[in-house]
């Protein structure tokens, strides 16, 4: 009787082991990341949360996140690395990392997000449907509204200033836009572009003198390095206008555009159909629909810039301080 005991109570010891052992680790997530900043951030921490979102426990996935700091090279380098190790899906955040990806990962579900226009960045055939082992969320921004705003504080506006990284297949998408829509608003666009982080100053810089206010799009290397261009422009008393909420919170004016950490949310669900068996290649693309109007009382208030009525009364958040992140 004692030995039957003995031997229940060691098969119960067992099945509690093995059911840990089960809800350990079952799937293997890599993150390749483009470069550290709010909104790119922001967008990791929603796809982790979305997923949890979907009945997946964080502590039944590996995540491994690798960070490229902002060069091309080392994005290449963790795509060959995510490459033979096995995961069971890959995230990537921002165009360059997603490109990398695509040129090398052929059997591995890849998700991405941040990424503006992924058909011309070559990432997919069609934002209906990708074709391939990959989709994701894009961030296109909705530009004309945003300069339609920068018109609402500015209404006399004649000079604009616009910082962008070339190299970045998302700026020039959404620089090609800027052009049309100044173009036919009679605004002059004055371009500072950048290779890398180290000139984002000199940039900035080279617009003083010459511009009513300054844009900035979801280009990487610049919104990394936003906090240099707004020591320039608020010496200079130039106002900064926005393309994400995370650089409002950092001293931009305002923008009328996507919260990355939604966006991220929704590449997350996306990533749990995959996991449950969807195929890539037919899933669409998807875009944001939860576009915000952000200001930044402070930042206004720093640079004796009235905000309009019409404007202060439709905003959806407002921000009374300057946060660095």
């Amino acid at each position: 009787m004692e030995k039957n005991i003995s031997i229940l109570v060691i098969l119960s010891v067992l099945l509690v082991l093995v059911s840990s052992l089960a809800g350990a680790q079952e799937y293997r997530i890599g993150i390749s990341q483009f470069v550290e900043h709010p909104a790119l951030d922001a967008a990791r921490e929603g796809f982790i949360e979305g997923l949890t979102a979907a009945g997946f426990s964080k502590e039944n996935i590996e995540f491994i996140v690798q960070n490229a700091q902002a060069d091309f090279a080392t994005a290449q380098s963790i795509a060959q690395q995510f490459r033979g190790d096995n995961l069971d899906l890959i995230l990537t955040i921002a165009t360059p990392n997603a490109q990398a990806a695509a040129n090398v990962i052929t059997d591995t579900p890849v998700l991405f997000t941040a990424v503006t226009d992924p058909v011309k960045a070559g990432i997919v055939e069609s934002m209906e449907v990708p074709g391939g082992n990959m989709t994701g969320t894009t961030d296109m921004n909705p530009v004309e509204k945003q300069i339609e705003l920068i018109k609402e504080f500015i209404p006399e506006i004649t000079d604009l200033g616009v910082l962008y990284n070339p190299g970045e297949v998302n700026s020039v998408v959404q620089i090609d836009l800027v052009k049309k829509v100044t173009a036919e608003m009679g605004i002059k666009l004055h371009e500072a572009t950048v290779s890398n982080s180290s000139e984002v100053s000199l940039a900035a810089s080279s617009l003083v003198g010459d511009v009513d206010a300054v844009y900035v799009p979801t280009d990487n290397i610049i919104v990394s390095a936003l906090p240099s261009v707004l020591n320039i422009t608020n010496q200079n008393n130039i106002p900064v206008f926005a393309s994400e909420n995370g650089q409002v919170r950092q001293g931009s004016i305002a923008t009328l555009g996507i919260d990355y950490k939604l966006l991220g949310i929704q590449t997350g669900k996306m990533a749990a159909q995959i996991l449950n068996g969807a195929d890539p290649a037919e899933m669409a693309v998807q875009s944001s629909d939860q576009l915000k109007l952000y200001l930044n009382k402070k930042a206004a208030e720093n640079l004796n810039l009235e905000i309009p009525a019409a404007v202060l009364d439709r905003a959806d958040v407002i921000y009374e301080e300057i946060t660095q992140e």
